[in-house]
């Protein structure tokens, strides 16, 4: 088995490749036809007939909330607050963007006339996170008073266009403070299109937290830690996968962060909790028969997943040809289908 580095991950990406804004129409994006040594540049809309009657189609609901938040210290110094996970009580666990730490205790007061008071470190207090108080119900302050949280690659601020299409068709469980974006090229045409090839869906929810963006610092990939992600495989969808494998049907993961969810659930035979899964070469997939994902960032654990999925020399070439054919890459960019490489 090949030891692989960080810098085996890597490509070059011109800049103007990474898209600022979605297409025009979600199914209009392109997708690349990856399942064999020669590429194949489709548009997605094409999808349903790449795959075979009887096959299930894994789905996140998660919904991303506006989970970007802005205030001020006392002293009047500004603080920004990206919220990664809404407990019990009005508390929430958060990234902090601030000059200086505020010490434990401080209420932070927020725009839009709340207020935010900081209890200390989460999960312990060694934790990169924060968490808060928030005077009133978290998930109706951050519909009222948050911001989109794009990407730090987008370089705009949200707008109306991205609290709609940054969002996936499926959203429907508050969580995620980024999208699972392979899904969002399906449109109401392409599912139409789905049902009437007889290809079932089902749906799970993985809650994307901010460590999806979060670069790998080591070089050495083992010494990586990796972020952890509530997750839900419900009992129905549990069901849908029994009766695709015994019609002899193929699961189709749409997204990284169904493959995550799915492979942590027959990994640990548990269908909720948290997960801080980190799928590398070399890891032997128990469920995802095929993969809906788009373009991933360089040197990131996202490469490393598709590369363990499909294989890291063809996922490489496969980069290699849409950078060579103008792909738009990341959470607004194209899409591409690989098959599990059977080694």
């Amino acid at each position: 088995m090949r030891n692989f580095t960080v810098g085996d991950f890597d490509f070059a990406l011109p800049p103007d490749l990474i898209a600022q804004h979605p297409a025009a129409e979600r199914s209009a994006s392109r997708l690349l036809d990856g399942r064999s040594d020669a590429p194949v540049d489709r548009v997605f809309r094409e999808l349903p007939a790449l795959l075979q009657p009887g096959d299930l189609l894994v789905f996140n609901d998660t919904q991303v909330v506006k989970a970007r938040l802005f205030g001020e210290k006392p002293s009047g110094g500004k603080v920004e607050l990206l919220v990664e996970r809404v407990l019990q009580d009005r508390e929430v666990v958060a990234h902090m963007k601030v000059s200086k730490k505020p010490p434990v205790g401080t209420v932070l007061a927020m725009q839009g006339g709340f207020t935010a008071t900081l209890l200390g470190r989460w999960p312990d207090a060694e934790g990169a996170l924060f968490r808060f108080a928030f005077s009133s119900e978290p998930f109706a302050l951050m519909e009222r008073h948050g911001h989109v949280p794009l990407p730090p690659y987008i370089e705009h601020a949200d707008t109306a266009e991205d609290a709609r299409r940054y969002q996936t068709v499926f959203a429907r469980n508050p969580g995620a403070v980024a999208a699972p974006t392979a899904a969002r090229h399906f449109d109401a045409a392409v599912l139409a299109a789905l049902d009437a090839r007889g290809i079932e869906r089902a749906a799970l929810t993985l809650h994307v937290g901010a460590g999806t963006f979060q670069p790998v610092k080591t070089e050495a990939i083992a010494e990586h830690r990796m972020h952890s992600e509530w997750y839900d495989v419900p009992v129905a969808t549990q069901e849908a996968i029994a009766r695709t494998r015994a019609r002899g049907g193929r699961i189709v993961a749409v997204g990284t962060t169904s493959v995550r969810t799915l492979e942590s659930w027959a990994a640990t035979g548990q269908a909720r909790g948290d997960t801080a899964i980190f799928i590398t070469p070399g890891f032997r997939f128990r469920v995802v028969d095929l993969l809906v994902t788009n373009f991933h960032l360089p040197k990131s654990t996202l490469m490393m997943l598709v590369s363990a999925f499909a294989g890291h020399d063809h996922v490489m070439a496969l980069y290699r040809h849409a950078v060579g054919q103008r792909y738009r890459f990341f959470s607004y960019g194209d899409s591409m289908l690989l098959e599990r490489s059977p080694s």
